[in-house]
């Protein structure tokens, strides 16, 4: 069955991906930790071999172990046929993997020994991140290296087919533009009442799902405006404490923000944070929840303004009288 991954790359925090293009090949870093491609080694002893030659100095496993993941799924996991996403700023690349995991020693220095053959598809052009659902788009705000996609095999042939197509203009697609744009003014310059915008995404949150979403009073907030709960595989509840904030493009929701929902997340015992903006999010406040992730293992999702107005265009909102 053909898998996705998104592959950031971007090792050591150096732009690897026009190098990739043109070697026709995905890069991942971790190149000090050589000896990952023997097969025999089980999960415990791969991730001795980052822990010993990377991370050494940390007290305890917790980011060895997240490398070993991101590693493990390049390594491991993937297979030739299988999609790997790559964002690369306000656009993203697709490759279809043509070959296995590869270890070359005259890259450890820039840290690309680790990589496999590629091919990339539509022609190697990138493709703008407003052709892709909500979904995707969301997914490829992971802060992690290698994370899994499978479950968006339709949605990214579909960015595929779009892109393809030359982004050919039809009535369906000029129409869902039309109304992502007009939601996104509307969340923007429209009247929103006293807990409107709190309405607005615990509406969404229940078309997305939730079996539960309450609006935390402002005299009772700890940090988290809503809070929602998700039934996983019909048993597990996973809790979700979003931050709501109802501003224009300017100024961008910085780290304040970020801090004030890790108070929520802690007071209300969540699985998940969530930043939800009609705005967008500063590189700071990206840059706090991916600490906040690797220190403690818990995610803060972003969404700006144009992915929530996708949102409500692809998923409908629930009427407020019919909100449970």
């Amino acid at each position: 069955m053909q898998q996705a991954f998104i592959l950031r790359i971007a090792p050591s925090n150096i732009d690897r991906v026009p190098e990739a293009l043109n070697e026709d090949q995905v890069i991942i870093g971790w190149a000090n930790a050589a000896g990952l491609l023997d097969d025999s080694l089980n999960w415990e002893q791969f991730r001795a071999i980052l822990s010993d030659n990377i991370y050494h100095s940390e007290p305890n496993l917790r980011r060895a172990g997240a490398a070993s993941g991101h590693m493990w799924r390049f390594i491991r996991e993937m297979n030739i046929g299988d999609f790997v996403v790559v964002p690369y700023g306000s656009e993203f690349y697709i490759a279809e993997v043509t070959g296995p995991a590869t270890f070359n020693p005259d890259k450890v220095d820039d840290d690309t020994a680790y990589r496999r053959k590629v091919k990339w598809l539509n022609s190697k052009n990138p493709i703008k991140r407003t052709i892709a659902k909500a979904a995707l788009i969301s997914r490829m705000k992971t802060y992690g290296t290698c994370a899994y996609a499978s479950d968006l095999i339709e949605e990214i042939k579909d960015a595929l087919n779009v892109s393809r197509l030359g982004q050919t203009p039809t009535f369906h697609g000029d129409l869902q533009k039309r109304l992502i744009r007009e939601t996104l003014d509307e969340m923007r310059n429209g009247r929103i009442e006293d807990y409107g915008f709190e309405k607005l995404i615990r509406s969404v949150l229940y078309r997305l799902g939730a079996v539960e979403a309450k609006i935390i009073p402002r005299n009772l907030d700890k940090g988290a405006d809503v809070v929602a709960s998700f039934r996983v595989a019909g048993t597990i509840i996973q809790t979700i404490a979003v931050q709501a904030k109802h501003w224009q493009p300017e100024p961008q929701v910085g780290k304040d923000v970020v801090l004030q929902l890790i108070n929520g997340i802690e007071a209300e015992s969540a699985d998940l944070g969530m930043i939800v903006t009609t705005g967008t999010a500063s590189e700071e406040a990206i840059a706090v929840a991916k600490e906040y992730y690797e220190t403690k293992g818990i995610k803060i999702e972003f969404v700006d303004g144009e992915q929530l107005a996708k949102l409500i265009v692809e998923n409908g909102i629930v009427a407020e009288q019919s909100v449970p």
